[in-house]
């Protein structure tokens, strides 16, 4: 089987993040965002993924080349000149998706995090007969999506409503689908959207049929989303895998902490923390909500809360970092700084503090 990944452009919404790496490549739960959906399809049964892309292809190939051989799974890409929108790149990508077999194959939407049900989505698929599977997820405001009308018993589209001011329905598009091959002959070379033109035609001939997804949802591509999603993962590592999880009398919640990290006594960790490879935590500090990323180092006593600390970077002894503070890249927050809802470019070092949310250039 094959699948394609939805890359896209430049993850503005992350920035500083997205100014290091592309923003498939920012660690999410301690490892790059999108080897959690390589190796969700790798443990499906795909053997082959393509990469549609259209900023910075050789920084994620170069990157991905270490995993192709180590999940053993064959990783391309297909490149945009000009953004394609969400179903321009199926069109691009149409020599690498075709083999002959006639199998269907997946396309997933980069920023989405879930338990990522695809072996259920094939046994859904092949049952229903239809030429489209999409996985559809019940959220509390339905008004701020696209909505999927369906019939709850067959699971058959019957239309699409944008952003509906009455309610009509409670389930959105998840951005994981299973296409029949035949589907790429109804999408032209050109940028065009999958969800607004090529979706409800399908829909219309009654070809089109939704699942809705057991477990957890999240589009992780803005930080607030980001944290969130972070919560909603680690619940579902408690509840599946919970040995991945830390433990010990200074953790509470969901923490995980990778083992090449050090973390000092009297520290108060969790709930809802990872803490990256080759981190250093030091005596006193206390986290929670947030996300530390690899070669980080927090000095003693310093409190990081809702927050996400990039790279290389370093938090002063008895710093305050909270309230949605971004840092990039190898950047330094003094000791006794307080920030409060930063957002700090690559590669700064931060002597005063911040007292509302602001970009730091």
């Amino acid at each position: 089987m094959k699948a394609l990944i939805l890359v896209g452009g430049f993850g503005t919404r992350l920035r500083p993040l997205t100014l290091s790496v592309p923003k498939p490549l920012v660690d999410f739960a301690n490892k790059p965002m999108i080897l959690h959906q390589i190796e969700a399809l790798k443990a499906t049964g795909v053997d082959e993924v393509v990469l549609a892309i259209n900023y910075q292809p050789e920084v994620m190939l170069s990157f991905l080349k270490d995993f192709e051989s180590k999940i053993g799974i064959k990783i391309t890409c297909s490149q945009e000149t000009e953004p394609m929108g969400t179903a321009g790149p199926l069109a691009l990508a149409r020599d690498k998706l075709i083999d002959g077999s006639g199998a269907p194959f997946f396309v997933l939407n980069s920023d989405v995090i879930s338990e990522y049900p695809l072996k259920q989505m094939i046994e859904f698929h092949a049952k229903h007969g239809g030429e489209a599977s999409i996985m559809v997820t019940k959220v509390d405001e339905p008004s701020k999506y696209g909505v999927v009308v369906l019939d709850d018993e067959t699971g058959q589209v019957e239309r699409f409503v944008e952003k509906p001011k009455i309610f009509v329905g409670n389930k959105i598009n998840a951005g994981i689908y299973l296409l029949n091959p035949s589907v790429l002959n109804r999408i032209s070379l050109r940028p065009t959207s999958i969800e607004k033109e090529v979706f409800p035609k399908i829909a219309d001939e009654k070809k089109l049929f939704a699942m809705v997804l057991p477990g957890f949802w999240m589009d992780i591509g803005q930080p607030k989303d980001y944290i969130s999603g972070l919560r909603l993962y680690l619940d579902s590592l408690r509840r599946k895998f919970s040995e991945k999880l830390a433990n010990g009398s200074h953790i509470v919640g969901n923490v995980i902490i990778d083992n090449t990290a050090k973390v000092g006594d009297g520290c108060l960790i969790g709930p809802d923390v990872a803490i990256g490879p080759g981190c250093v935590i030091e005596a006193g500090v206390r986290l929670s909500r947030c996300t530390i990323m690899r070669g980080v180092r927090i000095k003693k006593h310093a409190c990081v809360s809702g927050s996400i600390i990039g790279w290389h970077s370093t938090v002063g002894q008895w710093a305050r970092v909270e309230n949605m503070t971004i840092l990039g890249e190898d950047v330094h927050v003094s000791d006794e700084v307080y920030s409060n809802g930063g957002v700090v470019l690559p590669h700064k070092e931060i002597k005063s503090s911040i007292l509302k949310p602001e970009i730091v250039m």
